[in-house]
């Protein structure tokens, strides 16, 4: 595949990936699949959309910050679990082979898609919060377990975690929301960093998609409706379906 037909494919469907992202959260799990459905190898695929999500995830969390949803001391026990877990999960994955990731794809991208599917929307019944001891621990824990899984492979993870904020750690919708975002975006940084020294990232690539990206999570985040939520599900399973006759087709083929 020429190099200008991987642009023509990854930076549309990052820019979708950032615009589902700002409107329900799971943007990760159409901009890994477009590196992989635009040719590039799996390890050089996770590495290059970890530098897109950076840059996507860094100009949320700066809007987070700035509208008060983090709390300063939270969010700095998670950063650091972030960051270990994340360079763990990375590592990890860097000694698989890209068949042996394959079939664990073949595993995970049904599970999410189904997961995607059944979810229903965050934020409902508020529930007694944790003492301060407690939901400091939960948060710890979480950021560590899904640093992890972000490093290894990372999309759905901040379904994930808001989920988990909201429902084990007890936090409201805004403080998980910011927590959220200030995991992913170290997650990103660890994964990103122990990707490049292995020399698995394509950079003016996932450069170029970065910015596709930050358009669409701008363009997302003023175009938030109800009904914008509802077509993410579909248009997401779509994607991951795609991607799955992609992997199985290559595993067939060799």
């Amino acid at each position: 595949m020429s190099v200008w037909m991987q642009y023509a494919i990854v930076c549309p469907l990052i820019f979708l990936g950032g615009f589902v992202d700002a409107i329900a959260g799971g943007g990760g799990l159409i901009t890994l699949p477009a590196y992989l459905i635009a040719g590039l190898p799996v390890h050089m695929s996770i590495g290059t959309n970890k530098l897109s999500s950076f840059m996507g995830s860094s100009v949320t969390t700066w809007k987070f910050w700035k509208r008060g949803y983090i709390k300063p001391k939270l969010s700095l026990v998670c950063a650091a679990c972030s960051l270990v877990g994340s360079a763990i999960g990375a590592n990890i994955a860097l000694h698989l082979s890209d068949r042996i990731f394959k079939m664990l794809l073949l595993v995970i991208l049904p599970l999410t898609a189904v997961y995607v599917m059944r979810t229903k929307t965050i934020g409902g019944e508020s529930r007694e919060p944790l003492s301060p001891g407690r939901t400091m621990a939960a948060c710890a824990a979480i950021a560590l377990a899904l640093g992890a899984y972000d490093g290894f492979y990372g999309p759905g993870s901040g379904t994930f975690m808001l989920l988990l904020l909201t429902g084990v750690a007890r936090l409201s919708l805004n403080d998980a929301a910011g927590t959220t975002k200030v995991i992913n975006l170290c997650a990103n940084i660890a994964a990103l960093v122990t990707y490049l020294l292995n020399g698995q990232g394509n950079i003016l690539l996932g450069f170029t998609a970065g910015l596709f990206g930050i358009a669409g999570c701008s363009l997302g985040v003023r175009c938030f409706t109800a009904k914008g939520s509802r077509i993410v599900k579909p248009l997401i399973t779509v994607v991951l379906c795609v991607f799955f006759i992609r992997v199985v087709y290559e595993m067939i083929t060799g």
